[in-house]
């Protein structure tokens, strides 16, 4: 294990940090890349009535439950935060208010005890989860990250190299379903959802066009799927007392998986990579699990599909990710310039 120039001490223990939206979550990771413990704390039931996250109520839970969330982490991983020897938190993007709770928490703990503390991107940190079971990927690799807020596909020549080739410019994949689960007073979250009830409709029965960017570009748009839906639930008159209610969940997830392997398949042929990776929080839909390993296995390409606890959000992750940023010497030292940022391309950049 390389040693931290700022400190001269061996890294052995790192504490994750994560609170970019609902899950409030640590972790602890060892220079053995084994995860000792990890806790996450999920809001669902708190943001439920409102049918979606409200930024608010998320920061105040993160405040209140933060402290009590590490703690937990620590005694299940029997350490003690003076043994604790780099700190990764979440700097982006996410809920502003959100970051900033576990960002001021750790810069806290990072000053306090004198140890590095590396700023971690989020859909970085979703990347990584595919090598915490999976060490040998080989490259170049594509990965698509799909989640509620997020829909990107990032294509990485080797490790910690990240370009974004691909991005959703209104509505995320998750954020498409969430809001139709809504419309149809499923529950919150959404997603999941219809995740459950879709395995038992028809896919075909109902008809959606697949997006396509007028430019080729590899960029995702989930809006027209969206209000596609929403037009034939009014136009069908769809409730969940409609006969031909799971279909049309069933075929708008459908939908949903077709724009997202479409565009992955174009970037393959592009940039012919050796391996592909699905990830973040839609990442655990079965379906799109089920035809995102068939696709892989029809091109003969390896695919990484994390289990479902590493696709939500988690510190193990993050942790994961600062560990790999330190021992390749990224990050060496505790900085005051570390912020938070709700929006930013950080991809295109090659470490």
């Amino acid at each position: 294990m390389r040693k931290i120039r700022s400190t001269g001490k061996k890294v052995k223990h790192v504490l994750g940090i994560e609170t970019s939206c609902d899950e409030t979550a640590a972790a602890v990771f060892t220079d053995d890349y084994e995860i000792l413990s990890s806790v996450v704390l999920s809001q669902d039931e708190i943001h439920a009535p409102y049918g979606g996250v409200v930024p608010e109520l998320a920061s105040r839970q993160h405040m209140t439950f933060l402290n009590y969330v590490v703690q937990e982490c620590l005694n299940r991983s029997r350490l003690k935060l003076d043994q604790i020897d780099a700190y990764g938190v979440t700097q982006g993007p996410g809920l502003i208010g959100s970051l900033l709770v576990g960002l001021s928490f750790a810069k806290g703990l990072a000053y306090y005890f004198k140890k590095p503390l590396i700023g971690i991107d989020h859909l970085e940190a979703h990347i990584e989860a595919a090598f915490l079971e999976e060490k040998q990927i080989p490259f170049p690799a594509l990965a698509l990250v799909v989640s509620g807020g997020h829909t990107s596909i990032i294509f990485m020549k080797k490790r910690l190299s990240y370009e974004l080739i691909g991005k959703t410019r209104d509505d995320a994949a998750g954020e498409a379903l969430d809001k139709i689960a809504k419309f149809l007073e499923l529950g919150y979250p959404g997603g999941p959802i219809i995740d459950k009830l879709a395995e038992e409709g028809n896919p075909e029965a109902f008809s959606f066009a697949l997006p396509r960017m007028t430019d080729r570009s590899l960029d995702f748009s989930f809006s027209g799927l969206k209000t596609a839906a929403l037009r034939q639930i009014k136009e069908y008159k769809i409730s969940q007392n409609h006969p031909g209610f799971l279909d049309f969940l069933a075929s708008f997830e459908k939908a949903i998986i077709r724009a997202l392997l479409h565009n992955l398949a174009q970037g393959i042929k592009r940039l012919k990579p050796k391996a592909l990776i699905l990830s973040g929080g839609v990442a655990r839909n079965k379906k799109l699990r089920r035809e995102f390993k068939e696709f892989a296995q029809q091109l003969h390409l390896k695919f990484i599909i994390p289990s479902a606890e590493f696709c939500t959000d988690n510190a193990a992750m993050v942790a994961a990710l600062a560990l790999e940023k330190l021992n390749r010497h990224l990050v060496t030292s505790f900085s005051w310039d570390l912020n938070a940022y709700p929006r930013f391309d950080s991809f295109n950049r090659k470490s």
